[in-house]
């Protein structure tokens, strides 16, 4: 009996101190982050269990590796004398923080927001507390997930001809794409082959009932993004017809064409013409002043016996008015009456003895 307790002993002594040790600092298991998106969030779970025996100061410590196996780790967040230290990593300021507002009570997870490619890699959480000491590793992956695809009718979408459907797409590879059409089967034509890598549908000797609306849905590990794409197959009428009405249309558009240019022109023309003819000046010119024929009398005594006594000095104002009395006589000469005679009064003779008797002559 002696023996057997000796021999139990070393084995109490191991599982005694197995159990002390389990006791201690413990990092717990908790979910691996999964593959992200570019601009989506993710949390990284660390969280801890402490023995009484653990009576140093709590240290937290994140590192990242960098996808390069070359480069170091570098610390992007810790947390030691019961104050936070954010991150000093430039392109992760403002997007990376603790979980919980004080991590001492036993998560030291962290949240990253707005992913980016470059968070890849792999992060380690480091917890101390002396006499312990825990590192949990865990992987992240940032990808970026398809963008918006690009869809179009490569080819004839006329009855009997070949087309080619294609769908393109930008993000982390691979790729798929997928192909359907829009309706209540959502089958796809029996003569269509679909590449799902290059995202091509060919469809052969298309029909009329080969008409719809198609949908490509491009995906990868971490998301998806679709768009759609009417193909309209038609018989070679309706083409002419389509043809025809075009040429129409074409031909109306360059005769309003050349209506417009007819119609500038033609007011240009007649502008020009205008601008070309002299301006006619017209004035209002009073009608001359009538003459009326006055009998003018002249006694010739009198006039003689006036003149004969003046003196040259007087004369001076009747020069000007017979000057011009006379040069109105010579503009405007007297009509010539056959009828108007002249009569003279005579004392006692005729035109030859006018000495004295010749008094004076009027004129009628």
């Amino acid at each position: 009996m002696a023996g057997d307790r000796s021999a139990a002993a070393p084995l109490l002594l191991v599982i005694y101190l197995w159990a002390g040790w389990t006791q201690c600092l413990q990092i717990l298991p908790g979910p691996t982050p999964e593959e992200k998106a570019v601009g989506d969030s993710v949390r990284l779970d660390c969280r801890f269990t402490v023995d009484k025996n653990d009576i140093g100061p709590l240290d937290i410590e994140w590192s990242r590796t960098p996808p390069d196996p070359t480069s170091s780790p570098i610390i992007i967040i810790d947390y030691s004398g019961d104050r936070t230290y954010e991150t000093r990593v430039e392109d992760m300021k403002g997007r990376l923080h603790f979980s919980s507002p004080d991590p001492k009570n036993g998560d030291a997870s962290i949240n990253i927001t707005r992913l980016k490619s470059s968070d890849s890699g792999m992060y380690h959480c480091k917890v101390k507390k002396s006499p312990g000491s825990k590192t949990k590793p865990m992987k992240l992956e940032v990808s970026m997930k398809p963008s918006p695809p690009t869809c179009f009718v490569d080819g004839s979408q006329e009855v009997g001809k070949d087309a080619v459907l294609k769908c393109s797409s930008q993000g982390t590879p691979p790729i798929t794409y997928i192909w359907t059409k829009q309706g209540s089967s959502h089958l796809l034509p029996s003569t269509a082959v679909a590449d799902i890598s290059a995202g091509t549908l060919k469809v052969k000797n298309a029909t009329l009932d080969y008409s719809g609306d198609y949908k490509c849905v491009a995906r990868n590990r971490v998301g998806s993004s679709e768009c759609v794409v009417k193909f309209s197959v038609s018989s070679s009428g309706n083409n002419g017809g389509k043809i025809a009405g075009a040429i129409i249309g074409v031909l109306l558009a360059l005769l309003l064409i050349g209506i417009v240019i007819w119609f500038i022109l033609r007011r240009k023309k007649k502008t020009t013409y205008e601008k070309e003819q002299p301006f006619e000046i017209r004035e209002d010119v009073p009608p001359p002043k009538s003459r009326v024929s006055t009998a003018r009398s002249y006694t010739v005594d009198s006039q003689r016996s006036s003149l004969g006594s003046m003196s040259p000095s007087n004369m001076e104002p009747y020069k000007s008015h017979y000057n011009r009395l006379a040069t109105d006589e010579l503009e405007h000469p007297p009509s010539h009456n056959p009828h108007l005679t002249p009569s003279y009064k005579e004392n006692g003779q005729g035109p030859e003895g006018r000495s004295e008797g010749y008094n004076s002559m009027s004129i009628v």
